[in-house]
């Protein structure tokens, strides 16, 4: 016999769906995985969220395919509520199309999909730069300038996963600073569609421009010119026009 330290859930419909998750077979699914996403408080849900976001990143997931929607749920063993419900976040993220009678629709990024996914990023970065000017402190800047050193050694040793995540903190840090977690929350699955879903190899000519603009944008918070370092965030930074050289050549498109 054996004892799981776990929060027993009052309502009994979810220590059921616990149980049996628990008591499937042990390649299908890890028992210290399943009690560390419940610890975690994870909804089904939010499980099948995470693996179609792992099998895109991995490349398993490609565009232009359709979902094999049974497939999934006899590999997660799970019923097609909580795939539904994922689907469906998927899609108000831009990621899938539902089509009615004929399936799920893994999304290709056009051209005009890149066009648009720049303009919104400028749009709501600048404006977060604005918005959290004041609240930005040297600390805050010695961080940027930390992560941007980073981002420099991560870039030239090809470690493209870590320099991603890198690049997301850098900006995570003045967008933190809004109070404003919608901010975030718009942003994120925009930069995953752009950057991580597949995850791709980095133009390194393209990273160093963007890490010059990051160089700049902090010199400019630091001469407490903030127009400038909101215009480095929207009329540079994220231009379509700016970057469309390297942008057709990256996306293939």
């Amino acid at each position: 016999m054996f004892s799981l330290d776990i929060e027993m859930p009052s309502d009994i419909s979810e220590l059921f769906i616990i149980l049996i998750e628990l008591f499937i077979p042990m390649q299908r699914r890890k028992i210290d995985k399943i009690i560390e996403n419940r610890k975690n408080g994870k909804s089904l849900r939010e499980l099948v969220y995470i693996y179609f976001c792992e099998q895109m990143k991995a490349g398993r997931l490609s565009t232009g395919n359709f979902i094999n929607q049974s497939e999934i749920c006899t590999k997660l063993n799970i019923s097609k509520a909580p795939l539904r419900d994922a689907l469906i976040q998927l899609e108000t993220e831009g990621f899938v199309t539902i089509l009615p009678r004929k399936g799920v629709l893994i999304n290709s990024l056009t051209l005009e999909d890149i066009a648009e996914a720049y303009e919104i990023l400028g749009t709501i970065e600048s404006e977060a730069v604005r918005s959290s000017y004041d609240k930005i402190k040297e600390h805050h800047l010695e961080s940027m300038e930390l992560i941007n050193e980073k981002l420099i050694k991560t870039l030239e040793s090809g470690k493209f996963a870590e320099y991603y995540s890198l690049n997301i903190d850098f900006h995570n840090i003045f967008l933190n600073l809004v109070g404003n977690s919608l901010f975030l929350k718009i942003v994120t699955p925009i930069k995953q569609r752009l950057y991580d879903f597949p995850l791709r190899n980095y133009n390194i000519e393209w990273e160093r421009e963007n890490l010059q603009d990051h160089e700049r944008f902090i010199i400019s918070i630091r001469r407490g010119n903030r127009e400038a370092a909101a215009n480095i965030i929207k009329y540079e930074h994220w231009s379509f026009t700016l970057h469309e050289k390297h942008i057709r050549k990256f996306y293939q498109v």
